[in-house]
């Protein structure tokens, strides 16, 4: 990975913790990161973290791509299109959903006007293949193109419908969490769709033009059991005796529950259904096919259990597509039993910078590569980083990776602490998140930092098969009701729940409702968020910057304050004191270290005069050795303000904490 040039002077900003967080599913919320926010008030924090939990979300959350299409279905990959052969399977049980009467079944499916069985396997290809209004205008092949800038496009090739020749439980009852119990008398719960349903595949096209097939996508008839147990379990029925015969096995002698996976019982009717996998095999209520595609490049889950004590906080949530990420679009996790699935699930977060950097998703001039020990003898990185879904720019950052070769961080017991994410993590990334494009659907807009394992060691120190693990910016429980049972009674979202990062993100800012910066004290780094930039295009990008603790190298450092200006009457809501603050150090030589010409100063604030008010609505400020930005402090003179005040404005380098200046404004009412 090579350095980017970055822009000359970068204006200042911090962020801290507050209580300035917008409500989630509020309006704001929705418009996060699109140039909308409210502006006027000098106090109003610059990027709050206006996150919208999943429940609250529609397809008017949808934001596309500024300057691009990916759905376009004559654009083609410069690298290669997926051949996936879509094997429609039904069963002498189960018809495919999608034929059956609108809302007619159990689950109350299909959502629409049925189709003929014949007509199914092209339905479903179609459906993930063509943008159209049932799928509006979003296709599996867009997601792959966005988050391949074009590289890795998918084509689904329907086959069939094929009859599986045994009932559908048969090869669902024998799943995760049940191995054969509550299998009806005179049946044997051990079938496998794969071994069943290809050879009848294989007898229709050969085994040469099978082999012309990237992936083969078993397409089962019903649901996919993690899309049901719970909102047709524990959410349904108060108690496990209350399920009634429509929800149970067609064996009288055997209870209306079955075990699940998670929990100690489901309804039957849930729990007879068969579980999604990355071979691939799914039904007719999955949206999770991206993320199934994903495995195709050689890459695990990141995905914890939530349900099960002693829980584990999930690694990347809902903002990484192979973590429950995979589950977002509108109405969030609970609403992914629908046929077709045209709402949770539907569109699934988009790729971690580690997991596009190992499979060959994003070029090397758009990542960024530094380790403790450069920074350590060159001083602090102060770089730009473009949202990640953004088109790419070649002359822009994507993304940094910081590599800390051992992981110091001290040991924890991921038995009894499920914020321990153990050990093996070898390098951070940093990535702007940014609600446009396939992360739409993320909650919110903001900087996520991450520890990641090598490429070759995705193992279960978390507790579970992880590989990246996600600095929370607000690692407090959220408090949030997961759902209600049938008698009222709330049921809370679990500490492990990964809706737990929907706050996670950081902000630039003072009263954010986040942070504006991270110190890992064991690896002897130092994150900042200094300023949040969103250009004419709608492009969100922030300025962030790393230090080592041990070192700042071996540049002048320096610092000075122009004397401050009101913008005018500060009554009311206020007004601005704007002061010039220039680096006159002296920066790192030479084009390797352009991304180390900079500084970071820490700024504070005060006011004298009785009865007014100051603050700081970013507490960071940074500009190039020789270059000056603008400082901003807010100031409002309270009820029986004396006329006049004055502001006192300090900057200090966190490079040479002995560097410092100060400068006043006068203010007057």
């Amino acid at each position: 990975m090579v350095a980017v040039a970055l822009s000359a002077a970068l204006l200042a900003a911090g962020a801290g913790a507050g209580a300035a967080t917008t409500a989630p599913g509020s309006a704001s919320a929705a418009a996060a990161g699109t140039g909308k926010e409210k502006r006027g008030d000098p106090f109003a924090p610059v990027d709050p973290s206006t996150w919208q939990d999943q429940q609250d979300m529609t397809w008017s959350d949808y934001r596309a791509v500024p300057g691009t299409d990916w759905a376009d279905p004559k654009r083609q990959p410069t690298e290669k299109k997926l051949k996936i052969a879509v094997l429609a399977v039904d069963f002498p049980d189960q018809p495919f959903v999608m034929t059956l009467p609108k809302g007619s079944d159990v689950f109350k499916n299909p959502q629409i006007d049925p189709v003929s069985r014949a007509e199914v396997p092209q339905f479903y290809a179609d459906f993930w293949n063509k943008p159209s209004k049932l799928n509006h205008g979003h296709t599996v092949n867009e997601y792959w193109m966005e988050q391949t800038d074009g590289r890795i496009g998918v084509e689904f090739v329907p086959f069939s419908p094929y009859r599986a020749p045994r009932a559908s439980y048969e090869y669902g009852i024998n799943d995760i969490g049940q191995e054969g119990e509550g299998c009806p008398s005179e049946h044997t719960c051990d079938g496998s769709i794969e071994d069943d349903i290809d050879p009848m595949w294989l007898d229709d096209v050969g085994e040469a033009e099978s082999k012309t097939y990237d992936r083969v996508f078993r397409l089962y008839a019903g649901y996919d059991e993690t899309s049901v147990w719970q909102e047709f379990g524990e959410m349904m029925f108060q108690n496990k005796e209350d399920i009634p015969d429509e929800w149970g096995p067609p064996d009288p002698s055997l209870p209306n529950w079955v075990r699940g996976r998670y929990t100690e019982w489901t309804s039957w009717k849930a729990g007879s259904q068969l579980w999604g996998n990355s071979g691939i095999r799914q039904g007719e209520s999955s949206g999770t096919i991206t993320h199934e595609i994903t495995h195709t490049f050689d890459i695990g889950d990141n995905a914890n259990n939530p349900y099960v004590r002693p829980y584990h906080r999930s690694g990347t949530g809902p903002f990484d597509g192979m973590d429950r990420g995979s589950f977002n679009g509108p109405g969030g996790p609970h609403n992914r039993w629908q046929v077709p699935a045209t709402q949770g699930a539907s569109m699934p977060a988009g790729h971690t910078l580690r997991t596009r950097m190992k499979l060959g998703f994003i070029d090397d001039e758009q990542v960024l590569e530094l380790d403790p020990e450069a920074l350590k003898a060159s001083g602090p990185a102060v770089f730009e980083v473009r949202a990640r879904t953004a088109a790419v720019r070649k002359d822009a950052l994507q993304g940094v990776r910081i590599s800390l070769g051992k992981d110091r961080t001290p040991a924890c017991d991921v038995a009894t602490d499920p914020m321990c994410a153990g050990p093996g993590f070898t390098d951070y990334t940093i990535e702007t998140v940014q609600r446009i494009g396939t992360d739409s659907f993320t909650p919110d807009n903001g900087v996520m930092l991450t520890r990641n394992k090598p490429y070759d060691n995705e193992n279960n120190s978390c507790g579970y098969l992880c590989f990246s693990w996600m600095v929370d910016a607000n690692p407090q429980d959220i408090g949030m009701v997961d759902y209600t049972k049938p008698d009222g009674t709330p049921v809370m979202r679990s500490i492990g729940d990964y809706r737990q990062l929907n706050d996670g993100l950081f902000h630039a800012g003072t009263n954010s409702g986040s942070e504006y910066e991270y110190v890992d004290s064991a690896n002897r780094l130092h994150f900042y968020v200094i300023d949040k930039r969103l250009n004419r295009k709608g492009e969100l990008s922030y300025v962030i910057a790393v230090r080592s603790l041990d070192g700042s190298g071996p540049q002048k450092r320096g610092v000075a304050l122009g004397h401050g200006s009101p913008e005018g009457k500060p009554d009311g809501k206020g007004t601005t004191c704007r002061f010039d603050l220039t680096n006159t150090g002296r920066g790192a030589s030479g084009s390797a270290a352009r991304h180390q010409k900079s500084d970071v100063y820490r700024l504070t604030a005060r006011v004298d005069g009785k009865n007014w008010r100051v603050a700081l609505p970013n507490r960071l400020a940074t500009a190039e050795a020789g270059r000056s930005t603008e400082v901003k402090v807010a100031v409002a003179a309270g009820h029986g303000a004396a006329r006049t005040g004055k502001v006192s404005l300090t900057a200090r380098s966190e490079s040479d904490p002995s560097r410092t200046a100060t400068a006043t404004c006068g203010i007057r009412r």
